[in-house]
Protein backbone atom coordinates (compact mmCIF):
# COMPACT_ATOMS: atom_id res chain seq x y z
CA UNK A 1 0.00 0.00 0.00
CA UNK A 2 1.36 3.36 -0.83
CA UNK A 3 2.34 5.36 2.37
CA UNK A 4 -0.16 8.17 1.29
CA UNK A 5 -3.07 5.94 1.52
CA UNK A 6 -1.83 4.70 4.88
CA UNK A 7 -3.79 5.80 8.48
CA UNK A 8 -4.14 4.87 11.91
CA UNK A 9 -5.97 1.72 12.24
CA UNK A 10 -8.91 1.75 14.87
CA UNK A 11 -11.08 -0.76 15.58
CA UNK A 12 -11.89 -3.53 13.28
CA UNK A 13 -15.63 -2.36 12.56
CA UNK A 14 -17.60 -3.57 9.61
CA UNK A 15 -17.95 -1.25 6.89
CA UNK A 16 -20.35 -1.76 3.50
CA UNK A 17 -19.27 0.10 -0.07
CA UNK A 18 -22.01 -0.07 -2.08
CA UNK A 19 -20.57 0.14 -5.78
CA UNK A 20 -17.07 -1.05 -6.95
CA UNK A 21 -16.10 1.18 -9.48
CA UNK A 22 -12.85 3.49 -9.15
CA UNK A 23 -14.14 5.49 -6.13
CA UNK A 24 -16.12 2.45 -4.43
CA UNK A 25 -12.88 0.32 -4.99
CA UNK A 26 -10.67 2.78 -3.64
CA UNK A 27 -12.73 4.12 -0.37
CA UNK A 28 -12.65 -0.04 0.20
CA UNK A 29 -8.50 -0.04 0.14
CA UNK A 30 -8.54 2.67 2.32
CA UNK A 31 -10.75 1.38 5.35
CA UNK A 32 -9.47 -1.97 4.71
CA UNK A 33 -5.99 -1.18 5.32
CA UNK A 34 -6.95 1.07 8.16
CA UNK A 35 -7.78 -1.91 9.55
CA UNK A 36 -11.50 -2.40 9.00
CA UNK A 37 -13.81 -5.19 7.84
CA UNK A 38 -15.24 -3.93 4.34
CA UNK A 39 -17.36 -5.62 1.90
CA UNK A 40 -18.07 -4.32 -0.90
CA UNK A 41 -21.58 -4.85 -3.28
CA UNK A 42 -22.15 -4.11 -6.77
CA UNK A 43 -25.10 -4.92 -8.96
CA UNK A 44 -23.22 -6.19 -11.63
CA UNK A 45 -21.86 -9.61 -12.43
CA UNK A 46 -18.75 -8.34 -12.75
CA UNK A 47 -16.59 -5.42 -11.30
CA UNK A 48 -15.17 -2.53 -12.66
CA UNK A 49 -17.33 -2.75 -16.21
CA UNK A 50 -17.05 1.31 -16.91
CA UNK A 51 -13.69 1.36 -15.53
CA UNK A 52 -12.64 -1.47 -17.98
CA UNK A 53 -14.58 0.80 -20.51
CA UNK A 54 -12.61 3.78 -19.91
CA UNK A 55 -9.51 1.43 -20.69
CA UNK A 56 -10.05 0.65 -24.53
CA UNK A 57 -8.94 3.95 -25.31
CA UNK A 58 -6.00 4.15 -23.17
CA UNK A 59 -7.29 4.72 -19.84
CA UNK A 60 -6.05 8.24 -18.88
CA UNK A 61 -5.60 8.20 -15.36
CA UNK A 62 -5.19 12.02 -14.43
CA UNK A 63 -3.45 14.61 -15.84
CA UNK A 64 0.07 16.43 -15.44
CA UNK A 65 -0.63 19.95 -15.30
CA UNK A 66 0.10 21.91 -12.20
CA UNK A 67 -2.37 21.13 -9.29
CA UNK A 68 -4.03 24.69 -9.61
CA UNK A 69 -4.49 24.46 -12.88
CA UNK A 70 -6.13 20.63 -13.04
CA UNK A 71 -8.48 21.88 -9.86
CA UNK A 72 -10.11 24.39 -12.21
CA UNK A 73 -11.43 21.70 -14.59
CA UNK A 74 -14.13 20.76 -11.86
CA UNK A 75 -17.73 22.63 -11.70
CA UNK A 76 -18.82 22.90 -10.09
CA UNK A 77 -16.19 23.82 -7.75
CA UNK A 78 -17.46 22.61 -4.59
CA UNK A 79 -15.09 22.68 -1.74
CA UNK A 80 -15.51 19.00 -0.65
CA UNK A 81 -14.18 18.56 -4.34
CA UNK A 82 -11.61 20.87 -4.45
CA UNK A 83 -10.21 19.64 -1.35
CA UNK A 84 -10.43 15.93 -1.96
CA UNK A 85 -8.32 16.62 -5.28
CA UNK A 86 -5.84 18.16 -3.24
CA UNK A 87 -5.51 16.25 -0.31
CA UNK A 88 -5.08 12.97 -3.08
CA UNK A 89 -3.79 14.81 -6.21
CA UNK A 90 -2.23 13.33 -9.42
CA UNK A 91 0.98 12.95 -7.89
CA UNK A 92 -0.36 10.62 -5.40
CA UNK A 93 -2.35 8.48 -7.86
CA UNK A 94 0.46 7.89 -9.94
CA UNK A 95 2.31 6.85 -7.15
CA UNK A 96 -0.37 4.38 -6.04
CA UNK A 97 -0.52 2.79 -9.03
CA UNK A 98 3.15 2.24 -9.66
CA UNK A 99 2.88 0.95 -6.40
CA UNK A 100 0.88 -2.04 -8.03
CA UNK A 101 3.20 -3.07 -10.36
CA UNK A 102 2.20 -0.67 -13.49
CA UNK A 103 4.32 1.77 -14.13
CA UNK A 104 3.06 4.86 -16.20
CA UNK A 105 3.92 7.67 -18.37
CA UNK A 106 3.20 11.07 -19.76
CA UNK A 107 1.49 11.87 -23.41
CA UNK A 108 2.67 14.43 -25.53
CA UNK A 109 -0.42 16.49 -24.05
CA UNK A 110 0.74 15.58 -20.40
CA UNK A 111 -2.17 12.65 -19.81
CA UNK A 112 -0.72 10.46 -17.67
CA UNK A 113 -1.66 6.58 -19.14
CA UNK A 114 -0.27 3.18 -17.89
CA UNK A 115 1.73 2.46 -20.10
CA UNK A 116 0.21 -0.89 -21.11
CA UNK A 117 -2.16 1.32 -22.45
CA UNK A 118 -4.83 -1.08 -20.65
CA UNK A 119 -7.11 -0.91 -17.43
CA UNK A 120 -7.26 -4.63 -16.75
CA UNK A 121 -4.21 -5.05 -15.92
CA UNK A 122 -4.39 -2.15 -13.14
CA UNK A 123 -7.74 -3.59 -12.21
CA UNK A 124 -6.65 -7.43 -11.53
CA UNK A 125 -3.42 -5.68 -9.46
CA UNK A 126 -6.14 -4.42 -7.63
CA UNK A 127 -8.40 -6.90 -7.00
CA UNK A 128 -5.88 -8.68 -5.48
CA UNK A 129 -4.44 -6.24 -2.79
CA UNK A 130 -8.04 -5.65 -2.13
CA UNK A 131 -8.60 -10.06 -1.46
CA UNK A 132 -4.92 -10.12 0.25
CA UNK A 133 -6.98 -7.01 2.97
CA UNK A 134 -9.43 -9.55 3.35
CA UNK A 135 -12.14 -7.02 1.00
CA UNK A 136 -15.53 -9.03 0.35
CA UNK A 137 -16.74 -8.66 -3.03
CA UNK A 138 -20.56 -9.36 -3.89
CA UNK A 139 -21.25 -9.43 -7.03
CA UNK A 140 -25.26 -9.37 -8.23
CA UNK A 141 -26.03 -7.58 -4.96
CA UNK A 142 -28.09 -4.68 -5.89
CA UNK A 143 -29.03 -2.20 -3.10
CA UNK A 144 -32.40 -1.90 -2.63
CA UNK A 145 -32.82 0.35 0.13
CA UNK A 146 -32.71 0.70 4.06
CA UNK A 147 -33.53 -1.76 6.78
CA UNK A 148 -35.73 -1.15 9.63
CA UNK A 149 -32.86 -0.77 11.28
CA UNK A 150 -30.74 1.46 9.09
CA UNK A 151 -28.61 -0.74 7.48
CA UNK A 152 -28.55 -1.08 3.79
CA UNK A 153 -30.41 -3.96 2.08
CA UNK A 154 -29.04 -6.04 -0.72
CA UNK A 155 -31.26 -8.38 -3.22
CA UNK A 156 -29.01 -10.96 -4.32
CA UNK A 157 -27.24 -11.47 -1.02
CA UNK A 158 -28.39 -12.58 2.63
CA UNK A 159 -28.62 -9.98 5.61
CA UNK A 160 -25.43 -8.61 6.95
CA UNK A 161 -26.66 -6.93 9.92
CA UNK A 162 -25.79 -3.22 10.48
CA UNK A 163 -22.48 -1.43 9.80
CA UNK A 164 -20.52 0.47 11.32
CA UNK A 165 -20.68 3.17 8.06
CA UNK A 166 -22.02 2.78 4.36
CA UNK A 167 -19.73 4.42 1.99
CA UNK A 168 -22.22 4.73 -1.55
CA UNK A 169 -20.57 4.89 -4.69
CA UNK A 170 -23.65 4.25 -6.78
CA UNK A 171 -22.12 6.33 -10.32
CA UNK A 172 -23.62 8.36 -12.40
CA UNK A 173 -26.10 7.94 -15.26
CA UNK A 174 -24.02 7.54 -18.20
CA UNK A 175 -23.14 3.94 -19.80
CA UNK A 176 -26.08 2.58 -17.82
CA UNK A 177 -25.67 -0.82 -19.30
CA UNK A 178 -22.12 -1.10 -17.41
CA UNK A 179 -23.75 -0.63 -14.33
CA UNK A 180 -24.26 3.20 -13.99
CA UNK A 181 -28.19 3.75 -13.83
CA UNK A 182 -28.81 6.73 -12.38
CA UNK A 183 -31.48 5.34 -10.27
CA UNK A 184 -30.27 5.27 -7.14
CA UNK A 185 -31.98 8.74 -6.04
CA UNK A 186 -35.03 6.96 -5.36
CA UNK A 187 -33.60 5.24 -2.40
CA UNK A 188 -32.52 8.14 -0.90
CA UNK A 189 -35.68 10.46 -0.45
CA UNK A 190 -35.83 13.37 0.77
CA UNK A 191 -32.24 14.18 -0.04
CA UNK A 192 -31.81 16.82 -2.65
CA UNK A 193 -30.75 15.71 -5.87
CA UNK A 194 -29.59 17.67 -9.15
CA UNK A 195 -30.99 16.26 -12.23
CA UNK A 196 -29.21 14.17 -14.62
CA UNK A 197 -27.58 15.64 -17.54
CA UNK A 198 -24.91 14.18 -20.22
CA UNK A 199 -21.20 15.31 -20.06
CA UNK A 200 -18.69 14.88 -22.69
CA UNK A 201 -20.68 14.23 -25.10
CA UNK A 202 -21.62 14.65 -28.68
CA UNK A 203 -23.67 17.35 -30.12
CA UNK A 204 -26.71 17.69 -32.80
CA UNK A 205 -25.93 19.19 -36.59
CA UNK A 206 -28.32 19.12 -39.07
CA UNK A 207 -26.66 17.95 -41.99
CA UNK A 208 -27.00 17.94 -45.33
CA UNK A 209 -28.09 14.62 -46.47
CA UNK A 210 -25.20 15.29 -49.06
CA UNK A 211 -22.80 16.09 -46.18
CA UNK A 212 -23.79 13.81 -44.32
CA UNK A 213 -23.40 10.73 -46.24
CA UNK A 214 -20.37 11.47 -47.18
CA UNK A 215 -18.26 11.81 -44.39
CA UNK A 216 -19.73 10.62 -41.51
CA UNK A 217 -17.49 9.02 -38.90
CA UNK A 218 -14.81 11.35 -40.52
CA UNK A 219 -12.17 13.12 -38.10
CA UNK A 220 -11.28 16.89 -38.14
CA UNK A 221 -7.91 17.15 -36.62
CA UNK A 222 -5.63 20.27 -35.89
CA UNK A 223 -9.11 22.65 -35.25
CA UNK A 224 -9.70 25.63 -33.54
CA UNK A 225 -13.23 25.86 -31.66
CA UNK A 226 -14.79 29.05 -30.20
CA UNK A 227 -17.81 29.68 -27.82
CA UNK A 228 -17.91 32.63 -26.29
CA UNK A 229 -14.51 33.68 -24.45
CA UNK A 230 -13.36 30.05 -24.59
CA UNK A 231 -10.86 29.09 -27.43
CA UNK A 232 -9.20 26.17 -27.53
CA UNK A 233 -7.72 23.39 -30.00
CA UNK A 234 -8.25 19.99 -30.70
CA UNK A 235 -9.87 17.26 -32.90
CA UNK A 236 -13.32 16.37 -33.41
CA UNK A 237 -15.64 13.69 -35.46
CA UNK A 238 -18.19 14.09 -38.08
CA UNK A 239 -21.59 11.60 -37.42
CA UNK A 240 -24.47 11.13 -38.65
CA UNK A 241 -26.63 13.01 -35.90
CA UNK A 242 -23.20 15.82 -35.95
CA UNK A 243 -20.45 16.21 -33.86
CA UNK A 244 -18.36 14.91 -30.81
CA UNK A 245 -15.08 14.52 -29.66
CA UNK A 246 -12.44 15.44 -27.26
CA UNK A 247 -12.47 19.52 -28.59
CA UNK A 248 -16.14 19.63 -27.81
CA UNK A 249 -15.80 17.48 -24.81
CA UNK A 250 -14.36 20.64 -23.24
CA UNK A 251 -17.07 23.11 -24.13
CA UNK A 252 -19.68 20.28 -23.13
CA UNK A 253 -21.08 22.32 -19.95
CA UNK A 254 -21.22 25.86 -21.35
CA UNK A 255 -22.82 24.10 -24.60
CA UNK A 256 -25.50 22.12 -22.84
CA UNK A 257 -26.45 24.95 -20.73
CA UNK A 258 -26.65 27.65 -23.37
CA UNK A 259 -29.45 24.82 -25.51
CA UNK A 260 -31.29 24.43 -22.24
CA UNK A 261 -31.76 28.25 -21.85
CA UNK A 262 -31.54 29.15 -25.70
CA UNK A 263 -32.78 26.10 -28.00
CA UNK A 264 -29.37 25.64 -29.69
CA UNK A 265 -25.48 27.25 -29.36
CA UNK A 266 -23.69 28.49 -32.25
CA UNK A 267 -19.65 27.24 -32.48
CA UNK A 268 -17.48 28.80 -34.17
CA UNK A 269 -15.12 26.54 -35.75
CA UNK A 270 -11.46 27.21 -36.98
CA UNK A 271 -10.47 25.06 -39.90
CA UNK A 272 -7.03 26.84 -39.92
CA UNK A 273 -6.17 27.90 -36.74
CA UNK A 274 -2.22 28.06 -37.32
CA UNK A 275 -3.19 30.80 -40.01
CA UNK A 276 -4.55 34.52 -39.77
CA UNK A 277 -7.63 35.41 -41.62
CA UNK A 278 -5.23 37.84 -43.64
CA UNK A 279 -3.47 34.96 -44.35
CA UNK A 280 -5.91 32.65 -45.31
CA UNK A 281 -7.58 35.48 -47.76
CA UNK A 282 -4.70 35.55 -49.50
CA UNK A 283 -4.15 32.60 -50.23
CA UNK A 284 -7.10 32.05 -51.54
CA UNK A 285 -7.11 35.48 -53.64
CA UNK A 286 -3.99 34.38 -55.23
CA UNK A 287 -5.58 31.09 -56.79
CA UNK A 288 -5.70 31.19 -60.53
CA UNK A 289 -9.48 32.57 -61.49
CA UNK A 290 -10.44 29.34 -63.19
CA UNK A 291 -9.74 27.37 -60.11
CA UNK A 292 -12.66 26.11 -57.84
CA UNK A 293 -12.87 26.98 -55.11
CA UNK A 294 -12.93 23.35 -53.27
CA UNK A 295 -9.41 23.08 -55.25
CA UNK A 296 -8.34 26.60 -53.97
CA UNK A 297 -9.26 25.75 -50.20
CA UNK A 298 -7.19 21.80 -50.91
CA UNK A 299 -4.14 23.87 -52.50
CA UNK A 300 -3.69 27.03 -51.12
CA UNK A 301 -4.82 26.19 -47.34
CA UNK A 302 -4.36 22.02 -47.31
CA UNK A 303 -7.89 21.58 -46.40
CA UNK A 304 -9.24 17.89 -45.77
CA UNK A 305 -11.75 16.94 -47.86
CA UNK A 306 -13.93 17.00 -44.90
CA UNK A 307 -12.90 20.59 -44.21
CA UNK A 308 -13.74 21.28 -47.66
CA UNK A 309 -17.12 19.99 -47.17
CA UNK A 310 -17.99 21.85 -44.25
CA UNK A 311 -17.19 25.93 -45.93
CA UNK A 312 -19.38 24.17 -48.86
CA UNK A 313 -22.05 23.07 -46.76
CA UNK A 314 -22.53 26.56 -45.17
CA UNK A 315 -22.52 28.29 -48.51
CA UNK A 316 -25.75 25.81 -49.52
CA UNK A 317 -26.99 27.08 -45.52
CA UNK A 318 -27.27 30.50 -46.30
CA UNK A 319 -24.07 31.54 -45.61
CA UNK A 320 -23.21 32.50 -49.52
CA UNK A 321 -22.41 36.50 -49.05
CA UNK A 322 -19.84 35.68 -46.36
CA UNK A 323 -15.83 35.49 -47.47
CA UNK A 324 -14.75 32.19 -47.35
CA UNK A 325 -11.69 33.08 -45.65
CA UNK A 326 -13.91 34.18 -43.09
CA UNK A 327 -15.87 30.53 -42.91
CA UNK A 328 -12.68 29.16 -42.77
CA UNK A 329 -11.30 30.86 -39.82
CA UNK A 330 -14.84 31.45 -37.94
CA UNK A 331 -17.62 28.64 -39.23
CA UNK A 332 -20.99 29.18 -37.43
CA UNK A 333 -21.56 25.45 -36.15
CA UNK A 334 -25.69 25.67 -35.15
CA UNK A 335 -25.79 22.88 -32.56
CA UNK A 336 -29.57 21.74 -31.84
CA UNK A 337 -29.01 19.23 -29.15
CA UNK A 338 -27.31 17.27 -27.24
CA UNK A 339 -26.53 13.49 -27.65
CA UNK A 340 -28.71 11.08 -25.15
CA UNK A 341 -26.85 10.22 -21.70
CA UNK A 342 -26.83 7.07 -22.35
CA UNK A 343 -23.89 7.36 -25.17
CA UNK A 344 -22.02 9.97 -23.18
CA UNK A 345 -18.53 9.35 -21.47
CA UNK A 346 -20.01 11.08 -18.12
CA UNK A 347 -23.11 12.55 -16.53
CA UNK A 348 -23.67 16.24 -14.81
CA UNK A 349 -26.02 16.09 -11.46
CA UNK A 350 -26.40 13.84 -8.58
CA UNK A 351 -26.11 14.03 -5.00
CA UNK A 352 -26.42 17.96 -4.29
CA UNK A 353 -23.47 19.33 -2.30
CA UNK A 354 -25.88 20.80 0.56
CA UNK A 355 -26.19 17.22 1.43
CA UNK A 356 -23.16 16.34 2.50
CA UNK A 357 -20.16 17.64 5.30
CA UNK A 358 -16.70 18.45 4.20
CA UNK A 359 -15.82 14.37 5.16
CA UNK A 360 -18.29 13.45 2.35
CA UNK A 361 -20.98 12.07 5.06
CA UNK A 362 -24.29 12.62 4.24
CA UNK A 363 -25.64 15.42 7.03
CA UNK A 364 -29.62 13.47 7.30
CA UNK A 365 -27.70 10.39 7.46
CA UNK A 366 -24.71 9.85 9.93
CA UNK A 367 -22.24 7.07 9.11
CA UNK A 368 -23.33 7.33 5.34
CA UNK A 369 -21.08 9.17 3.00
CA UNK A 370 -20.67 9.46 -1.40
CA UNK A 371 -17.99 9.61 -3.53
CA UNK A 372 -17.25 9.38 -7.15
CA UNK A 373 -19.53 9.85 -10.16
CA UNK A 374 -22.90 10.46 -8.12
CA UNK A 375 -22.28 13.53 -6.06
CA UNK A 376 -22.77 16.18 -8.48
CA UNK A 377 -19.86 17.56 -10.56
CA UNK A 378 -18.49 17.23 -13.95
CA UNK A 379 -14.82 17.52 -15.62
CA UNK A 380 -14.02 17.24 -19.26
CA UNK A 381 -12.03 14.32 -19.99
CA UNK A 382 -8.21 14.16 -19.82
CA UNK A 383 -7.90 12.28 -16.84
CA UNK A 384 -9.66 14.13 -14.64
CA UNK A 385 -12.66 12.10 -14.12
CA UNK A 386 -10.83 9.34 -12.99
CA UNK A 387 -9.11 11.55 -10.70
CA UNK A 388 -11.99 13.20 -9.25
CA UNK A 389 -13.65 9.58 -8.67
CA UNK A 390 -10.32 8.25 -7.03
CA UNK A 391 -9.52 11.27 -5.07
CA UNK A 392 -13.35 11.37 -3.64
CA UNK A 393 -13.26 7.74 -2.67
CA UNK A 394 -10.07 8.05 -0.77
CA UNK A 395 -12.25 11.28 0.63
CA UNK A 396 -15.19 9.25 1.91
CA UNK A 397 -12.79 6.49 3.76
CA UNK A 398 -11.00 9.04 5.48
CA UNK A 399 -14.24 11.00 6.73
CA UNK A 400 -15.49 7.28 7.31
CA UNK A 401 -11.83 6.76 9.40
CA UNK A 402 -12.43 10.33 11.48
CA UNK A 403 -15.92 9.87 12.32
CA UNK A 404 -15.65 6.34 13.83
CA UNK A 405 -12.70 7.58 15.68
CA UNK A 406 -15.11 10.62 17.11
CA UNK A 407 -18.11 8.19 17.63
CA UNK A 408 -15.09 5.88 19.70
CA UNK A 409 -14.34 8.77 21.91
CA UNK A 410 -17.64 9.71 22.99
CA UNK A 411 -18.42 6.60 24.30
Amino acid sequence: MNEVLDTPKPPRHPVTVIGAGPAGLMAAEVLATAGLAVTVHDQMPSVGRKFLMAGRGGLNLTHAEPLDRLLTRYRPAAAPLIESVRSFPPAALIAWCEGLGVPTFAGSSARIFPKSLKSSPLLRAWLQRLASLGVVLHSRSRWTGWGPSGEPVFEGTPEAGVPAATVLALGGASWPRLGSDGHWPALLPGIRTVPWAPANMGFDVAWSDHFRDRHQGTPLKRIGLRFGEITLRGEAMVTRAGLEGGALYALSAPLREAIAAQGSATLQLDLRPDLSEAVVAERLASRPRAESLANGLRKALALSPVAIGLVQEALRSGAAGVPPARLVKAMPLQLSGTAGIERAISSAGGLDWSEVDDRLMLIARPGVFACGEMLDWEAPTGGYLLQGCFSTGVAAARGVLAWLAEQAGRS
